[in-house]
């Protein structure tokens, strides 16, 4: 799951090291690189995210129904 991340990365570095000066680097590094991977990584982890507030939220809603009260 993480390849596609770490390759990104690598290739940013890449990019980033071979701009002339340091702020175009970092610019790049934080703009093609860091910003992106972090949009990626979270629509990625999306889908674990609503398992697990599912599976928090499962336990509850078994209560409810065992008790009768659906207030």
């Amino acid at each position: 799951m993480y390849l596609i991340p770490i390759a990104w990365l690598y290739v940013v570095i890449l990019v980033a090291a071979a701009e002339d000066s340091i702020l175009a680097g970092a610019l790049t590094f934080v703009f093609w690189g860091l910003a992106p991977l972090a949009l990626f990584m979270w629509l990625l982890g999306t889908p674990a995210r609503r398992r697990r507030q599912r599976a928090r939220e499962a336990p509850e809603h078994n209560d409810r129904a065992e008790t009768g009260s659906d207030q």
